[in-house]
């Protein structure tokens, strides 16, 4: 093969590590945007927040210092020499006066009397989180009450097994004979543990440590303090036709049981106050909460969308250390300064970006989504991330890294910015409909519904035809099943 030279033109993307920085930032949500802030902060010296009345980003493009040592062909200060001088000033300085400024690396202890460092610990360190106390468990709960109760160590024994076999709904996850043989113990019997069992049975919250779904609602009933008829027919409801409540069949349980409707009804009602987790009733995680990234308001007949200035810090340029960075010094110490420079520049630009890429989003959603804002869910228009994609001049990977984790407040309520893009049902004049504006169709439908003669599925469809929503009755079950809506024969109630 003969060699030869030849010259190619073309285009081709470099992810520089500004780029994949932008990237990175982009796809974060607000948390993690904020600790990523603050690991900058912590670990570039040239960036700090800028106080009220400064403006954002850089101040000082240059450092004046570097104009006037390049006038008057002079070097300016090295840092070194700076922090010579600092000293010298400060062993000057008066007894029991406090200088401007301090070596960064200097200890107060060492050049003032009668201070001292409080600390948590021998070396003075102090974990503010070790402060905050952990959540209170189920367990946590029972464990407090069985100190209450006159156990003896067998029996306490049992009783730590078992509280340790509840889950978080409140429910015996192990058969007593499994938890025999987790004890190791062959003196134990069944009945025994059984003894034990209904003892914790009987703590807060009421229906905890049951092992199905009937005998927790039994024990709810059992422990009413006032019990009413209602309340012995609910009893008898559990215990003898559970099969046919949890099928809704009301009939049969009428029939079986020889109550009217009217002591049907109150009995049902019973059984719909009781708790069926009783677990959830004991908080075992602290709240989250979803800060909004823009806030969305109607002014002057016109949708306004704003960032939320909470959730980045604004930031600048540290002049103080900017002014030490000389163009012509090779030195290690400035070059140490002129990367850290750069990389807080690259920084507050990436920021500057990720907000103005956010706010355009989300001004280009509201503007689409209009009528959701006005009317509701009813009025949502089918739309996916290509068309916002194609109306910003943006990729799509972007539009999906912006709208994960983002969350926009409306009059309406905080949702996500992918709550906003569904999926589409053609209708009968040609037009389009998106599966939200139908699933709250079908949410309006169900509520409307008379009590004693729920909508069908393929009702519901008939209906949504009649409409010029062309939808099969799967898709009315897959979407009332994703909303948590029960069959019509789970809906049905007694008049």
């Amino acid at each position: 093969m003969k060699q030869s030279i030849q010259l190619r033109l073309g285009q081709h993307l470099t992810m520089t590590p500004q780029l994949q920085q932008a990237i990175r930032l982009l796809q974060l949500s607000t948390l993690e945007l904020r600790q990523e802030i603050q690991e900058a902060l912590e670990g570039n010296l040239m960036l700090q927040t800028a106080e009220d009345g400064e403006p954002d980003g850089e101040l000082e493009r240059e450092s004046p210092s570097l104009h006037a040592a390049e006038a008057t062909d002079q070097p300016a200060e090295s840092p070194g020499i700076a922090e010579e001088r600092l000293e010298l000033d400060l062993n000057s300085t008066d007894e029991g006066v406090i200088p401007n400024e301090l070596p960064v690396d200097s200890e107060w202890a060492d050049h003032f009397d009668g201070y001292a460092a409080t600390g948590g610990g021998e070396e003075g360190d102090f974990d503010p989180f070790a402060q905050q106390s952990r959540p209170e468990t189920l367990q946590d709960f029972l464990h407090w009450q069985l100190n209450l109760c006159r156990l003896d160590g067998t029996e306490r024994a049992i009783a730590t097994a078992i509280v340790d076999a509840i889950d978080l709904d409140g429910y015996l996850e192990q058969s007593c004979e499994e938890l025999r043989e987790a004890l190791g113990d062959d003196r134990l019997t069944v009945a025994e543990i059984e003894t034990v069992l209904h003892r914790i049975q009987a703590l807060d919250p009421p229906g905890v440590g049951a092992r199905d779904l009937a005998e927790c609602l039994l024990i709810q009933l059992r422990q009413n303090p006032a019990p009413t008829p209602a309340t012995r027919d609910a009893i008898a409801i559990c215990q003898h036709c559970f099969a046919a409540l949890s099928r809704n069949d009301l009939d049969r349980i009428q029939r079986q049981l020889h109550l009217t409707p009217s002591a049907l009804a109150a009995a049902l009602a019973e059984i719909r106050a009781l708790h069926p987790r009783p677990g959830n009733l004991i908080a075992t995680a602290r709240p989250e909460y979803v800060v909004p990234d823009v806030f969305v308001t109607k002014r002057e007949g016109a949708w306004v969308v704003e960032l939320n200035p909470e959730t980045t810090p604004r930031l600048r340029i540290n002049a103080d250390y900017s002014r030490l960075v000389r163009r012509a010094d090779q030195s290690d110490t400035n070059a140490f300064l002129r990367n850290h420079l750069q990389e807080a520049r690259w920084f507050i630009k990436s920021l500057q970006s990720r907000n103005d890429t956010v706010l355009r989003v989300a001004t280009k959603i509201v503007e689409m989504q209009r009528d959701f804002l006005e009317r509701g869910d009813e009025a949502m228009k089918s739309m996916v991330l290509r068309d916002i994609a194609e109306a910003l001049d943006l990729h799509e990977s972007t539009i999906s890294r912006v709208t994960t984790q983002k969350y926009m407040r409306t009059p309406r309520g905080t949702y996500e910015f992918k709550y906003f893009f569904s999926s589409h049902v053609n209708t009968a004049e040609g037009g389009e409909c998106s599966s939200v504006a139908i699933r709250a169709l079908i949410r309006k439908l169900v509520a409307a519904e008379p009590a004693t003669k729920p909508l069908s599925d393929q009702r519901i469809a008939a209906i949504l035809s009649e409409r010029g929503i062309n939808v099969a009755r799967r898709t009315v079950a897959k979407y009332r099943e994703a909303m948590g809506i029960g069959a019509s024969s789970e809906r049905r109630r007694l008049a």
